[in-house]
């Protein structure tokens, strides 16, 4: 596993810095670069290897780094950049780097080569080093988006019925192959997990080192299944503080560790694809795809919208009179569309993030909706008041009963967004799909549609009633 540098500093790159790097490229000062690149982070380097600006130049910096330190380097590096690299490895190089990388992260970085390559790699590591061959074979067994996509194979666990001593001996000699580690696991004979010891336990126990491991262990140990969905696990983690948790199978054996930092990046995952597909379109487009792979992703998710709002159109056709009659209508028409539209959307992120916290409970969908209902009449008052006032000293003919209109119109149109916006992900959670993927642009959609109905609706039958 990758040793930890005894010098090191973080880098500011700047376009001088990169265009010194170049030419030493060009000059294939290969002395010179080692010793820039010695003392820095893995990361520095990275950031190095990503922003020369020729993907040769990248390359060849990369070319000159040792397995440990390539195994760091590139799994930070850009996607683009990344795959160039790994096309230019040969098999057997990138064989060397991936027996240096922890379980998860290698089996991160093989899922993404190509089959052929990827099996030329899985090849190499069975002949050469059985044991990786047999972690990594092990974790793309599992959906990536499980416990066992995310966990590592690299943990600390001790039987119950060592002592301290003997256990404080089996720990040191295990450190080495693990990252990091605050919790030891206890096992039984089976490995089936008995309970848990932190390490400042096992400090203050040093006391008694003849005391059994089953007697200063806690029994009350927290684990998930590796078939847990990662959404779920990231949840028990922000729920019970955890910095590790340990993997079982179906037998309660232990099997593997998640850590913070593998939360960390579901986290960052969900939210991102979360935001992504609020907004109808996929989180990675922007890394991975051409814009006209870009185009044909978002171009049906806007057809469908336009198809939608095309109703508003018809909507407003069928209303042609009473708005020839008050121009004034037609200038409201986009506030009263937005404003409920912004307010649906605005109460769809509260419950879709209230449903990914964990904070929205869907068998108790009338806390949530009870609550937002509450807010949206407080919002929806306020802005009534607001619009009605100003549609009273815009309107020339039937001030007050114009001001009446747009204020009623805008009260009932922003109540009536909210409440599918607080319904609509709770739905669909009930029902198996994506809350976040239906609360993209085609609620956002039938909110304006239902907005602009809303508000010719009451218009009309305010002014031609009077009339």
């Amino acid at each position: 596993m990758p040793a930890e540098k005894k010098y090191k500093s973080v880098l500011d790159v700047d376009n001088e810095f990169l265009e010194d790097i170049s030419v030493l490229i060009a000059e294939k000062s290969d002395a010179a670069l080692k010793n820039i690149i010695a003392d820095l982070y893995d990361f520095d380097i990275a950031v190095i290897v990503d922003n020369l600006k020729e993907d040769e130049d990248a390359f060849y910096l990369f070319s000159l780094l040792n397995d440990e330190t390539a195994s760091e380097v590139i799994l930070e590096i850009n996607d683009d950049r990344r795959e160039y690299i790994t096309e230019k490895l040969s098999g057997r190089k990138i064989s060397d780097i991936v027996s240096e990388m922890y379980s998860d992260d290698a089996t991160d970085f093989v899922s993404e080569l190509d089959t052929d390559v990827k099996d030329e790699v899985l090849e190499n590591l069975d002949n050469f080093d059985n044991e990786d061959y047999h972690e990594v074979k092990e974790l793309l067994s599992y959906d990536e988006n499980t416990a066992g996509g995310i966990m590592g194979k690299e943990y600390v666990a001790v039987h119950e019925n060592k002592t301290v001593a003997e256990a404080i001996v089996e720990i040191q000699d295990k450190a080495d192959e693990v990252d990091q580690f605050y919790n030891v696991w206890v096992v039984d004979d089976e490995n089936k997990l008995k309970g848990i010891i932190s390490l400042k336990r096992f400090i203050v126990a040093l006391k008694e080192p003849g005391k059994l491991i089953k007697d200063i262990m806690n029994s009350d140990v927290i684990s998930v299944d590796a078939h847990t969905d990662q959404e779920e696990v990231a949840k028990i983690f922000q729920s019970y503080d955890l910095v590790s948790l340990p993997v079982v199978d179906s037998n309660n054996k232990v099997i593997g560790k998640i850590s913070v930092d593998d939360v960390m990046d579901v986290v960052e995952e969900e939210y991102t694809e979360n935001v992504a597909r609020m907004a109808g379109t996929d989180a990675e487009e922007l890394e991975k795809k051409s814009p006209f792979q870009i185009a044909k992703l978002r171009l049906p998710w806007l057809l469908v919208t336009l198809f939608i709002e095309l109703i508003a159109v018809f909507v407003v056709q069928s209303h042609n009179e009473v708005i020839e009659k008050v121009i004034l209508l037609a200038a409201f028409m986009p506030i009263i569309s937005a404003i409920s539209g912004n307010t649906g959307l605005q109460s769809a992120a509260i419950v879709v993030r209230g449903i990914d916290t964990g904070i929205v409970n869907i068998s108790r969908w009338w806390e949530p909706l009870l609550r937002q209902f509450k807010t949206n009449l407080l919002i929806g008052s306020a802005v009534a008041i607001v619009v009605g006032v100003l549609g009273y000293f815009l309107s020339n003919e039937n001030k007050l009963l114009f001001g009446l209109s747009v204020g009623l119109s805008m009260f009932i149109s922003i109540n009536i967004a909210g409440l599918i916006g607080t319904l609509s992900p709770m739905l669909s959670k009930k029902l198996g799909f994506d809350p976040a993927l239906t609360s993209g642009p085609f609620e956002t959609a039938f909110q304006d549609v239902i907005g602009i109905s809303v508000f010719l609706t009451v218009a009309t039958y305010l002014l031609t009633h009077t009339n």
